[in-house]
């Protein structure tokens, strides 16, 4: 059987290196290539396909510096012809990432810091068009169905990393195309959820409850 042919997406070089190390030493996986960042990754692939040597798995670090986001690159992956299926590595586990991850397509979410075994099942996995979450990922998902008139929604989990950034409701309104009233309408909501009342205590209750990174950590 042939290998699984993985592509590395990940800023940092010592990551890529010991993630190879790590991958290579699986039988039944081989690296076909890396990237430093998306739109690397999308040219690899452009490259690979013209090659006719295509990818089974896209291995994707989310944050990568001035480079584009995981994010955008597996939306963009996922508007490719044949497209591979992109699973998520990272060492962020909060909800504003996992569902933006889940949201651009990842077929996904796994951190870093898993056991190197859990790691090689999730590739595989991947590879076979199956779905693979971390606990803290699949647990977040299945609270969203069983109790969907408490979670937050995409877009108040968007809205509360913008409060984050210190960003007005003027601001937050030009920002993601919408009217400053709903943009209070859906604070009211948030405010809500949390059971707090104003955008202070909600931002340290997000954070507190790893809805969002600290407000240190946000891009």
């Amino acid at each position: 059987m042939a290998d699984v042919r993985v592509l590395l997406v990940d800023d940092h070089p010592v990551v890529r290196a010991g993630l190879r190390a790590m991958l290579t030493e699986f039988k039944g996986i081989s690296i076909t290539a890396e990237a430093a960042d998306g739109k690397a990754a999308l040219k690899e692939l452009s490259r690979l396909a013209v090659l006719g040597d295509a990818v089974d798995v896209v291995l994707m670090d989310l944050q990568m510096g001035a480079g584009m986001d995981g994010v955008a690159a597996t939306a963009a992956i996922r508007k490719l012809a044949a497209p591979p299926p992109v699973l998520i590595l990272t060492t962020y586990d909060t909800d504003a990432d996992i569902l933006a991850a889940v949201e651009a397509g990842a077929s996904g979410y796994m951190l870093k810091d898993a056991p190197p075994e859990q790691i090689r099942q999730a590739v595989f996995a991947a590879a076979a068009g199956e779905t693979v979450l971390a606990p803290k990922a699949a647990a977040l998902l299945m609270n969203r169905i069983s109790n969907p008139g408490t979670s937050l929604t995409p877009r108040e989990v968007q809205l509360l990393e913008l409060l984050a950034t210190g960003l007005s409701n003027r601001a937050i309104a030009k920002q993601v195309f919408i009217s400053e009233a709903t943009v209070k309408t859906h604070l009211v909501h948030i405010y809500g959820k949390l059971g707090v009342d104003n955008r202070t205590a909600a931002i340290a209750a997000a954070t507190q409850r790893r809805i969002i990174r600290p407000p240190g950590q946000v891009s």
